[in-house]
Order: C-alpha cells, then structure tokens, then sequence
C-alpha cells in the first residue's frame, strides 16, 4: 500500500523518497553483477541500527540477471525491478509466446516494480497506448507496482506538457479525462493512481546535449502532482526520470525522487543521490 500522506495542507505527499536506476542494456551479465555488489555497498554504508536508509531505492537490470539481483540485494530493502514484460493473452496468462517473459514469472523471482511506457519502447518497439496499459494491469495483477514512464514528445509550455501528460496516464490507468484535463474514472474498473509510481521525462529532451531546464521540469511536475492527487485516493508518487544527478532533487519539490540512467552505473554517484534524498526527506 501507499504511503500514508502528510498532515500539511495541499497536495497529499509520500514522506519517502525513491530513487531508481535502470541498466538498459548498457552492461554486460558480468558487470551487471558487479555494478549490483557496488550498489549493494552504497545501501548497506548508509544503513542505521535499524537497517534503514531513509530511502526507497530500486533497480532494474536486464532481464538474465533478475534472480543473481535478487540474491545480491537480500537483505538491503533495495526494490527488485523488471524493465519490460511480456504482452500475452492476459495479465496472469502463460503459453504460447515464444521469446516473451510472462508477468507471473517476474513476481515469482521477486520483481516489486515493473517499468511501462518508457519512451524507448514507444519509439523502437511500436508499443502503443493499447500495450502500455495491458502491461500496467499484468503488473498489477501480479502484485507488481508499475513505474508508468510519461512524458510530452515535443517542447511546449508547461500546461500543454501537462496536458500530454495526462492522456498517457488516463489511457495506461483506464481513467476518462474530465474537466480541465483531470483523469477521472471511466466505467472498466480504473487503477489508482496511488497504486502506480510515475516517472515524468520530456521526451525531445532524451539524448539532448541540454537537459530540460530544472524551472521546466519542477512547473510540469507540480501541474501534473495537482492534477493526479484530485483523482487518487492516497498520495501520488511522482518522479523525475530525466538527466539527472547531485544537485537537482532539492530543485525539484514536487518530485518524490529520481529515476536514474548512465549517471548511476557507477555506484558512487548513487550513493551521493541517495545522500541528498536522505537529506531531502529529513527536511520535510
């Protein structure tokens, strides 16, 4: 379940912090079992007396090194995370279909968050709308937190990437979009927003020699934290999966954490990050 929200008015907040890192393809078996003892580490120095770090942490390596993963995270409260899963007949479903890794499989092996949507597998796999959602209802019907990755194709003011937004959520999660661009619930049973973690990346930003801007990013992210709290029956967990590293966190105050790329393949960058949530979460 959620985390219960604040007591301070406004918008319902986590009193977590999450940070995340996906692998993609970028390292190899070998050194995805090397960088995971070096995460290990980063987990295991910042442990209190009551093994705690004051932050959700998880990975997503690739596919053949989810069970040495979770063998080597035991013990750290690091989340076991999937990059992908198979599209089959239906979210419990298993058969005939060659090549592709069934959602039961991945809980089975200790999978917690599943990511959906990510713009890579929009734009080099042809995953439409249609996918995205059967794969976030596979997660969730096999006890998985989807990490539903949003995000506007092309530049545009902050409602507009608001707005963009919006739909990919309202699609994924079976919600109809309602006045003012707010998702409400359509008749096929909607999945909750609290039950969904976000991860918010302008897309004509990927691979761009800047950024999106920190003043950008932190004006989509409180529309989009405003919009989703109105239809979410406990506090929205949302984000910011750009380029990103030491620095940017406390920039963005409407951000529950970061989703990390190439900056955090090597393990002492995520351990500054996670230094920063701590501090971050302290101070709210």
């Amino acid at each position: 379940m959620p985390d219960q929200p604040q007591a301070a008015a406004g918008p319902r907040r986590s009193t977590q912090r999450y940070i995340g890192v996906s692998t993609k393809a970028y390292l190899g078996y070998a050194q995805s079992l090397t960088w995971l003892e070096g995460v290990r580490a980063q987990f295991e120095a910042r442990q209190d007396n009551d093994g705690a770090v004051g932050v959700t942490g998880f990975v997503a390596p690739s596919f053949p090194v989810l069970e040495s993963a979770a063998r080597i995270l035991k013990g750290t409260g690091v989340w076991l995370g999937a990059q992908d899963v198979g599209l089959l007949a239906g979210p419990t479903a298993s058969g005939a279909a060659t090549g592709e890794v069934p959602p039961r499989m991945l809980a089975e092996l200790g999978v917690r968050i599943l990511e959906v949507g990510h713009a890579e597998r929009r734009a080099h796999f042809g995953e439409d709308e249609a996918a995205v959602a059967a794969k976030l209802r596979a997660g969730v019907a096999n006890f998985m937190t989807p990490l539903l990755c949003i995000g506007e194709s092309r530049r545009a003011d902050p409602d507009d990437a608001v707005a963009a937004c919006l739909a990919q959520v309202a699609s994924a999660l079976g919600l109809t979009e309602g006045a003012a661009g707010t998702p409400s619930p359509a008749e096929a049973a909607p999945i909750d927003p609290a039950d969904v973690i976000f991860a918010y990346e302008p897309v004509w930003a990927i691979g761009a020699e800047q950024p999106a801007d920190a003043d950008y990013v932190a004006a989509v992210l409180t529309g989009l934290r405003a919009r989703l709290d109105a239809c979410s029956s406990g506090p929205v967990r949302l984000l910011y999966g750009g380029s990103a590293g030491p620095g940017l966190l406390p920039r963005l105050p409407a951000a529950d954490g970061l989703f990390l790329g190439r900056f955090a393949h090597d393990p002492a960058n995520l351990g500054r990050v996670l230094d920063e949530a701590a501090a971050v979460t302290a101070a709210s």
